[in-house]
């Protein structure tokens, strides 16, 4: 039978019998509440109540997983494919509704993380037992935040403790980490901080596809530090937050017949919130904070420095009883520098962007809506200006039809503006323009009964003056490509009693519109299913499953893969508790990126102790 058959056939057992078991498991039915989230439009609000696509990834469900790291975690949900050049700590990248990797904005606790020397973020250097929340809303919200969030945004909250905590994993390539922490949390004060550390042995990164200035087959390891503290205070009718997050690394690469190269990194973010109720129907937020990432890399005798410092203020003021008018300020300085061992420095930059926006909620009856709006001014490409439509209709008390339409830009990095290449070659342009889109969204909310629901989304998504290095003889940087998604996502989920399951089905067609071609590393058929079970009061069980369609790459194909990966957890006392979880239960051979391996069967053992709890 054909693969593209087994994959639907899969789907449609999946998703008809998750209803059917509810139907089955009715008496132990768990009522699903609301959740809030604050990253769609800036300020809190239900997860029913927001009409863009938001997924929400608790500590609970980070927990359940007993991953080793983030990029586990991410590829189960719908819209998002991860490509990564090898094992633990290689280079790794998050595309999020076919989008470029740079067209995600990512924050840390409010924060903007992504390197304004490259546009992207480490993923592979967030520590997975610092954080205690993902937000990931799909779609332009460029209107709210600017720059980058062509394809949606994923916001990381790190965590907060109330009591001591103690935590180690050891693992299959020689994985070995650990955290300890504390935190104490009052009514009106609260302090938190853990310290971690992760070494991996690793495997090799690279294969002989990678061809033989890339390949080595010695194994690559990792190591890394790192940090996070929360801290907040109430002050009358505002509460005072801050926020600290510090990760340095040392990271293994193939680099042919030199053997392997070293990298050194360090991603910094700290913020500080002042928010609380200026009057009862006025709730604001003001935030500063300041990011720092660095690269070193003595092979290639290359080394980047990228800073940021952003102020912003955000607003939300109920005009009516069922209308809200949010308004607010952005201003960011950047800095980057490239610095050489033997050409000294390349370039060293900075720019200012101001951004001022403003939305309006409404909700009448069966039917609410938001419009929303942003003007930003760019000391290098000068003003653009973002908007945004959406509207719902609640069709049933079970069923609500969505629709919207967006657009959003992504500045071009300083890299692509400044870099003088290798010799004159593949040079940046400093008279680009940001790369900009428009996207159509349609969906349907169902909720089934009280422990089912049912969430579809179409999309189109079109984005011109992509950036690419083919100016010239001497490949310089300039706007020419155009891009098209269009596609389809799937996510059904089942809370009964002891058992939960959750199936995505993501259909997406990203092509280059000037040569017809598939974007690379993303597949244009991708499944998920995650099914959970509390045996008794002490052990839980479950499984996940990962289908990826076929997809291009540079120099090659990616074939088609699907793995299951297992996970358990034994709660010994309220204070103990041990995780194992199993990957890739077939020892599945496959590439996120050709010419770079994959772990293949793999175990990990989790002991976490908090005495709190």
């Amino acid at each position: 039978m054909p693969q593209k058959s087994i994959l639907f056939l899969a789907v449609g057992a999946a998703l008809c019998g998750s209803v059917l078991f509810a139907s089955v498991a009715q008496a132990q039915e768990a009522q699903l509440q609301p959740t809030i989230e604050v990253t769609a439009s800036r300020v809190a609000q239900t997860v029913d109540a927001s009409l863009a696509s938001v997924s929400i990834i608790t500590r609970a469900d980070i927990e359940k997983t007993n991953a080793p790291d983030l990029i586990e975690v991410l590829r189960l949900q719908a819209g998002v494919d991860v490509a990564r050049l090898g094992g633990a700590g290689t280079q790794t990248s998050v595309f999020l509704r076919g989008t470029n990797s740079n067209h995600v904005l990512v924050l840390v606790d409010g924060v903007r993380v992504a390197s304004a020397n490259t546009g992207a973020f480490a993923f592979e250097n967030l520590p997975l037992d610092a954080v205690e929340r993902i937000e990931i809303v799909r779609g332009p919200r460029a209107s709210y935040w600017g720059s980058d969030a062509v394809g949606g945004v994923i916001q990381i909250f790190t965590r907060r403790l109330d009591g001591a905590h103690l935590a180690a994993s050891a693992g299959s390539y020689g994985s070995a980490d650990g955290s300890v922490g504390y935190g104490m949390q009052t009514d009106t004060w609260g302090v938190s901080a853990q310290a971690g550390g992760r070494h991996v042995d690793g495997f090799s990164a690279s294969n002989a596809l990678s061809g033989p200035y890339v390949y080595n087959p010695d194994d690559n390891p990792m190591q890394n530090h790192n940090q996070v503290a929360q801290a907040w205070t109430r002050l009358g009718t505002q509460t005072l937050s801050a926020s600290a997050l510090r990760s340095v690394g040392t990271q293994s690469f193939d680099n042919g017949a030199f053997g392997p190269g070293i990298s050194h990194t360090l991603d910094q973010a700290i913020g500080m919130n002042l928010e609380g109720a200026i009057r009862s129907d006025w709730q604001h937020r003001l935030s500063i904070g300041t990011t720092r990432t660095n690269i070193d890399t003595p092979a290639f005798g290359s080394a980047y420095r990228s800073t940021r410092e952003q102020l912003s203020w955000t607003n939300d003021v109920a005009i009516a009883a069922n209308q809200h008018l949010i308004a607010g300020i952005d201003y960011v300085h950047d800095r980057g520098r490239s610095l050489d061992a033997y050409a000294g420095t390349q370039y060293d930059k900075t720019r200012d962007n101001t951004g001022v926006f403003a939305g309006w909620r409404a909700q009448a009856d069966a039917l609410d809506g938001e419009v929303s709006g942003r003007y930003d001014h760019n000391s290098d490409f000068g003003g653009e200006f973002s908007g945004s439509i959406a509207g719902g209709y609640q069709l049933t008390d079970g069923l609500r039809f969505v629709a919207s339409y967006g657009t959003a830009f992504s500045a071009p990095t300083l890299s692509q503006l400044y870099s003088p290449g290798y010799g004159g070659y593949y040079a940046g342009n400093p008279l680009l323009d940001p790369e900009r889109s428009r996207t159509g969204e349609v969906g349907l909310e169902w909720k089934i009964d009280s422990a089912n629901r049912l969430d579809a989304r179409a999309f189109t998504t079109r984005v011109r003056d992509l950036i690419d290095f083919s100016g010239g003889a001497m490949f310089q940087a300039i706007n020419i490509n155009h891009a098209a998604i269009d596609g389809l996502e799937l996510t059904h989920s089942l809370h009964a009693g002891a058992y939960s399951w959750t199936n995505t089905l993501t259909l997406q067609d990203p092509r280059n519109e000037d040569t017809d071609t598939q974007l690379l590393r993303r597949p244009r058929r991708k499944f998920s299913s995650v099914f959970d079970a509390q045996l008794n009061d002490a052990v839980s069980a479950g499984a996940e499953v990962v289908y990826a369609g076929r997809a291009n790459d540079f120099g090659g194909k990616l074939g088609a893969y699907a793995i299951v990966n297992l996970r358990a957890s034994y709660v010994i006392n309220p204070q103990w508790r041990l995780g194992a979880r199993l990957e890739n239960l077939g020892d599945r051979s496959y590439q996120l990126a050709y010419g770079y391996n994959t772990p293949g069967r793999s175990g990990y053992l989790t002991v976490s102790w908090s005495p709190g709890k």
